[in-house]
């Protein structure tokens, strides 16, 4: 009889820690959704307050990357130089890839960005050297998201205001920095209404050049809520073709300063660009 109750007592207590245990991995695994949960929603806020976070950071050194593939040929186009977000104005030098232009080298492009306007040096064959072209990206059937090489980092920033369906990813190395990853949607249209109005206008324009309004992207930041790179995935057709482009930004090295000067009146291009 002793013994017999031993067993029950033994059996009882296994069948007591097999609940127990049960309970726990339950609890974890409810525990690990609702962890995730939040972390997507918190990820939502820290992604669509990007650019917020940018100036506070208030400038960054900044490298860029497109890569357009149409028809079986894909060409990447690639940009340095340093953007402030506070006075929303940059300076990039774009490297336009071998034939790309017509040509087997073509001299890299300067681009000045301010929220009304890009200047740019060397943009076109038939633009004499010491002239600027000017364009409006407002006036850009895409923004200017695509059109000249490069993303403007702040526009790239702004976009992210229009994200949806946010996923946390998790934490990656990013040049030796610690970065939280998150994937999600951002839409062009919301994004446009949340922009500063000559960025918003940008958007606005977008959102109608583009195979629909939605743009996929990849978007990693530090642990200061800092963007530390943005990869937004843009479609458009083109004589019946669809387009697509991958457009890569990194910031690094915050506070550095940034020269970004207006050209003279007198050396901006009056003539057509070919």
């Amino acid at each position: 009889m002793v013994q017999q109750g031993k067993g029950r007592d033994r059996a009882g207590v296994v069948a007591g820690a097999a609940l127990a245990l049960a309970g726990l991995v339950g609890a974890g695994g409810c525990s690990a959704r609702a962890g995730a949960a939040a972390d997507d929603r918190a990820g939502a806020d820290v992604v669509q307050r990007a650019a917020d976070v940018l100036a506070v950071a208030r400038s960054s050194k900044v490298v860029t990357s497109m890569t357009m593939a149409s028809g079986g040929t894909r060409v990447t186009i690639r940009g340095e130089g340093g953007f402030d977000f506070v006075r929303r104005t940059g300076q990039l030098r774009v490297v336009l890839p071998k034939d790309a232009a017509g040509a087997e080298e073509h001299r890299p492009i300067t681009e000045v960005l301010t929220p009304d306007a890009v200047y740019m040096k060397n943009r076109g064959a038939n633009v004499p050297a010491d002239e600027w072209v000017e364009v409006e990206p407002a006036k850009l059937p895409d923004g200017n998201l695509v059109t000249n090489g490069a993303t403007d980092p702040l526009v790239a920033a702004e976009l992210l205001r229009g994200a949806h369906g946010v996923t946390y990813v998790g934490q990656e190395d990013l040049g030796g920095v610690r970065v939280r990853h998150y994937t999600g949607t951002a839409d062009l249209t919301a994004a446009s209404k949340g922009a500063p109005a000559p960025i918003g206008r940008a958007l606005a324009a977008a959102a109608k050049a583009f195979a629909g309004s939605s743009v996929p992207f990849d978007a990693y930041f530090d642990d200061r809520g800092r963007l530390r790179k943005v990869r937004h995935r843009f479609d458009f057709a083109n004589k019946g073709d669809t387009v697509e482009v991958a457009s890569t930004t990194l910031l690094f090295g915050f506070g550095t300063p940034v020269k970004a000067g207006l050209p003279p009146k007198g050396q901006i291009y009056a003539g057509t660009v070919q």
